[in-house]
């Protein structure tokens, strides 16, 4: 034990005598330490945030869209009007509730209107007939006042639930709840204001394909009986019209572990009834979900190991730097052994300093990564605000980042064992070196 405080107190003394250069041999392991660290955390945050994203779509749900087919896009563009009939209708749903009776819920959506209205205010309509269920497949959150209930589908009530961004865009000086807004021109009471949905961008929102935070839901008997089936919209002078029975259905599985074979059955049948699948799209967020972990995982690893490369070249700058003092030091290891010193402890001692150097290097790199990481996080939202160059920033630019106790851990042990591993030929090198050549060594 003395031995090792001795060899330990030596190390030390040898580093503080040099300081700059130590300061500087070790900037490699800092580097390499922080840029894993703060590599892993971006990586991180950016797959909690896409899985968070897609698993809002609900991990249990399989998805099936009615998409407008390609050739029903394309058309004389001399014709002033035309109706468009595509997607799933109500046989379809009805065969999808009979054939998985055992789903947890089967939830359908039917868009209606051209536009959403207020006094002089006007959106593209993304109104959508519904069912109590939606709340639970899509965990959906009611911020103030109610969702819709089997009373509003038995009554076709005219209420709706507006999204957190129809109601600040529609209603930003007074209370929605109570108030009326139009689809077209019907009249509806606002019962209530859903929570923000945070999948109107990036992976979950290019799913949807819309801004969720914009939907208003009414009771889907009311979208059938008052609505009907034609939306009309007027896009660059010219009237179109589309006939869709239901915009889409939520089939939910009764477990996560059950979801792909729901999903295969649910393509099977779809198939049947639509060769090809040309106007109908499945979506399985649980696939997704699986698919972007591994996605993620690669990421990491890339990431993990450009940054490793940081740690290599740490690591040859400290071999560099104690071979060099081997040779300066020359002197010095022929006084030890001519004082009784054997070549294990020369081997100690370097290796001590090579340790010691890449473990404080290790610590120094740590704090570093975790703090650009935290800052990376704090900074990036915050950068439209700045002066002169703020214009070039979106306001709602953002990098996530999230911590992981892993990267902490690997980078400083793999600091740690890059000092010892690239310190142990000059600690052995200087350990060969014959005492009496040594000592005559100016």
């Amino acid at each position: 034990m003395t031995f090792l405080l001795e060899i330990v107190k030596l190390g030390l003394s040898n580093l503080r005598r040099h300081a700059l250069r130590s300061l500087l041999t070790a900037l490699g392991i800092i580097f390499g330490v922080a840029a894993v660290i703060t590599n892993a955390a971006i990586g991180e945050g950016s797959k909690r945030e896409a899985l968070a994203q897609i698993e809002a779509l609900g991990a249990k749900n399989i998805i099936i869209r009615s998409t407008k087919p390609p050739e029903s896009a394309s058309g004389n563009n001399q014709r002033r009007s035309w109706t468009t009939r595509y997607g799933l209708t109500r046989m379809d749903l009805a065969v999808l509730k009979e054939e998985f009776e055992g789903a947890e819920a089967i939830v359908p959506l039917k868009a209606v209107g051209g536009q959403v209205l207020r006094e002089n205010l006007r959106r593209t309509s993304q109104a959508f007939g519904t069912t109590p269920d939606l709340k639970r497949a899509a965990n959906l959150r009611v911020a103030r006042g109610r969702y819709l209930t089997e009373e509003d589908l038995s009554e076709n009530a005219l209420v709706c639930v507006v999204g957190h961004e129809v109601a600040r865009l529609m209603f930003p000086f007074d209370d929605p709840l109570g108030e009326t807004i139009g689809i077209d021109s019907k009249r509806l009471r606002i019962v209530g204001v859903l929570e923000p949905v945070g999948i109107a961008g990036g992976a979950g929102g290019s799913l949807v394909g819309r801004d969720l935070n914009m939907d208003v839901h009414l009771p889907i008997t009311t979208a059938n009986e008052v609505f009907g089936d034609s939306v009309f919209r007027a896009t660059s002078g010219s009237m179109s019209s589309e006939s869709v029975q239901v915009s889409e259905v939520y089939v939910v599985a009764p477990t996560r572990d059950e979801v792909m074979q729901y999903a295969q059955l649910v393509t099977r049948v779809m198939e049947s009834r639509r060769p090809g699948l040309t106007d109908v799209t499945i979506i399985v967020p649980y696939e997704l979900l699986e698919g972007a972990k591994k996605a993620a995982l690669t990421w990491n690893l890339v990431l993990t190991f450009i940054a490793g490369i940081s740690l290599l070249v740490g690591g040859i700058g400290i071999m560099n730097i104690m071979l060099a003092s081997v040779t300066e030091r020359t002197r010095e290891i022929g006084i030890r052994r001519a004082l009784g010193a054997t070549r294990k402890h020369i081997v100690w001692q370097f290796l001590v300093e090579t340790g010691v150097l890449s473990a404080l290097g290790g610590l120094c790199g740590v704090l570093s990564g975790v703090t650009l990481a935290l800052a990376l996080g704090w900074l990036v939202p915050r950068l439209h605000e700045l002066p002169l160059v703020g214009e070039s920033f979106k306001a709602d630019a953002k990098l996530p980042t999230a911590l992981t106790p892993w990267s902490i851990m690997v980078a400083f042990i793999v600091a740690a064992l890059t000092g010892l591993l690239f310190g142990l030929y000059p600690a052995v090198r200087a350990s060969k070196q014959d005492p009496i050549v040594a000592l005559r060594h100016d």
